[in-house]
C-alpha cells in the first residue's frame, strides 16, 4: 500500500550541482510500517516537512509491510530489474543484501568533512550491524535494544521495592517467585516474568547469551557459535525459568501478545523492545519501570531494528538525492522527533543533547534506559543466508523450550546446520 503522496524532496543546492531547473529525480522509498508506534504517521510528517523546504526530487514512498515483507519485496523488485532506490530494512539483512549485490556502500557518497563528521556521529554499537569489510552499507535509523519493563504496583503488592528491578539472573528468579500469583484453584493468574520466544526468539535470547559473555556470530557473518557451552547454559537458564523455577509460563511465549499480557496483569515483568516504549507509556494502567536487562557474568543486550540502504541500480543523481535525504532525516532534530513518537533509540549522541530530547527525557526518564544500555550492547545476530541461519537457531530454541530436545542437543544440531549453510562464505 502506498503512502498516497508524491513529494518534492532534497535540497537542489546539495545535489552534486543539480540546479532548480534540472529535470526532477524520481526516488522510490520502501518503508516497513509493521514496526509499532506512530512510525508511518511520523515518516509522513517528516517527509512533508522536508518537502516544504526543498524541491528537485520526486519521492514515491511505499508502505512495504513488515520487515520481512520489506526485504522480500526489495529483493523481488531488484531481481525483476525495478528496485527501489532507498529502503529501511533490518540491519541484520545487510549480509543478504550484499550477497545479492543490490546495495551500495555509503563510503563513495562521503565527500566532505561534514559528511565524515555525520558518519562518525552514530553510536558504535549500532554501526556493528551497519559496517563490514571496512565499508558502511547501512545507516542506523529505527534502532532498538530489548529492555526490562516491570509493574511497580505488582512489586508493591509482593512486598518488593517498586524502584528496584532484578539486577541479576538470580534476582530474576527470586523476585519472580514472589510475583507469581495463583487463584483458588491453583491456576497462575500472574507470572513473574515473560520473555517472548516467538517472532524474534533469537533476539531476546541474545540478551541472555550476551549476559553470559558469549557472542553468537563473528563480524564477517560466516561463523556461528551456537554450541558454545555458554550458549547452552543461557538456554538452560531460559528453560529453567519455566520448568524448574516456575516463574514464567511454559511453552512458546508470543511476542505480539506480550505487551497486552503486561497491561492486563498476566505478568509482572516483561522483556521487549524499547520500540514498545511509547505503546507501554500510552496503555499501561499502572505505574511501570524500565530498566537494563539483568546481568549474569556481565550486563548485555543486542541491538536491533532497521537501517537505511541505498540500492546499486539507482542512477548517480538518485543516489545523491537519497543520500541527502538520509542525512537530513537522521539529523538531531528529526531524530529526536522520531524517537519521541516511536520509542526507538536515537542513534546519535548529539540527538540526546537537543532541547527537544532534554525536555522529553526530563518528563520521561525511562527513555534514557535504552541509550544507557548501548554501553553494554553487541551486534544483533547477523550472517550470510541470515534468514536460513536464524530459522535454524530459532527452531533449536523452540525445541528446548518445548522440551522436545535438551538445550545441548538442540544447539549442537543447530551449529551443524549453520556450518553447512555458511561453509561457502569462509
Amino acid at each position: 500500500m502506498k503512502l498516497g503522496f508524491k513529494r518534492a524532496l532534497v535540497t537542489s543546492a546539495l545535489l552534486c550541482g543539480l540546479s532548480s531547473t534540472a529535470a526532477a529525480v524520481d526516488l522510490e522509498f520502501y518503508f516497513p510500517v509493521a514496526v509499532g508506534g506512530k512510525a508511518a504517521d511520523t515518516i509522513k510528517e517528516l517527509t512533508d516537512e522536508y518537502v516544504a523546504a526543498n524541491s528537485g526530487v520526486n519521492i514515491d514512498a511505499v508502505y512495504a509491510g513488515s520487515y520481512k515483507d520489506t526485504v522480500t519485496k526489495a529483493l523481488t523488485a531488484s531481481r525483476g530489474g525495478k528496485p527501489p532506490q532507498l529502503s529501511v530494512i533490518l540491519s541484520v539483512d545487510m549480509f543478504t543484501l550484499i550477497d545479492e549485490d543490490v546495495i551500495m556502500p555509503f563510503d563513495s557518497l562521503i565527500k566532505t568533512d561534514a559528511d565524515k563528521e555525520w558518519l562518525a556521529s552514530f553510536y558504535p554499537a549500532f554501526m556493528e550491524n551497519s559496517q563490514t569489510g571496512g565499508k558502511t552499507y547501512g545507516i542506523p535509523f529505527q534502532r532498538s535494544t530489548p529492555v526490562l519493563y516491570w509493574n511497580k504496583d505488582a512489586f508493591k503488592e509482593a512486598g518488593l521495592d517498586p524502584e528496584k528491578p532484578p539486577a541479576t539472573w538470580q534476582e530474576t528468579i527470586e523476585m519472580g517467585k514472589k510475583l507469581v500469583k495463583k487463584d483458588a484453584d491453583g491456576n497462575t493468574s500472574q507470572w513473574g516474568v515473560r520473555i517472548p520466544s516467538s517472532g524474534f526468539p533469537y533476539w531476546l535470547f541474545q540478551g541472555l547469551t550476551t549476559q553470559n559473555d558469549v557472542i553468537l556470530a563473528n563480524s564477517d557473518g560466516n561463523q556461528t557459535n551456537f554450541d558454545d557451552p555458554k550458549v547452552v547454559e543461557a538456554l538452560q537458564y531460559l528453560v529453567d525459568l519455566s520448568q524448574k523455577h516456575e516463574v514464567m509460563a511454559p511453552g512458546i511465549i508470543e511476542w505480539g501478545a506480550t505487551p497486552k499480557a503486561f497491561f492486563e496483569g498476566q505478568t509482572a515483568m516483561m522483556w521487549t523492545s524499547t520500540g514498545n516504549l511509547t505503546n507501554v507509556r500510552a496503555n499501561a494502567p499502572f505505574d511501570f519501570g524500565v530498566g537494563l536487562l539483568p546481568a549474569n557474568i556481565r550486563r548485555g543486550a543486542p541491538t536491533g531494528g532497521g537501517n537505511f540502504y541505498i540500492f546499486n541500480d539507482a542512477s548517480d543523481e538518485q543516489k545523491a538525492a537519497a543520500f541527502e535525504f538520509v542525512k537530513w532525516i537522521t539529523e538531531p532534530e528529526q531524530s529526536a522527533k522520531w524517537t519521541i513518537a516511536t520509542g526507538y533509540v536515537a542513534p546519535r549522541a548529539d540527538t540526546w543533547e537537543t532541547e527537544t530530547m532534554k525536555a522529553y527525557t526530563a518528563d520521561f526518564p525511562p527513555a534514557l534506559v535504552a541509550r544507557d544500555q548501548l554501553e553494554f550492547a553487541v551486534a544483533e545476530l547477523s550472517t550470510y543466508e541470515n534468514q536460513r541461519v536464524t530459522a535454524v537457531f530459532n527452531d533449536a530454541l523452540a525445541a528446548a523450550i518445548t522440551g522436545a530436545k535438551s538445550a545441548e542437543e538442540a544447539l549442537g544440531e543447530a551449529q551443524k546446520k549453520a556450518d553447512a549453510i555458511l561453509k561457502d562464505y569462509r
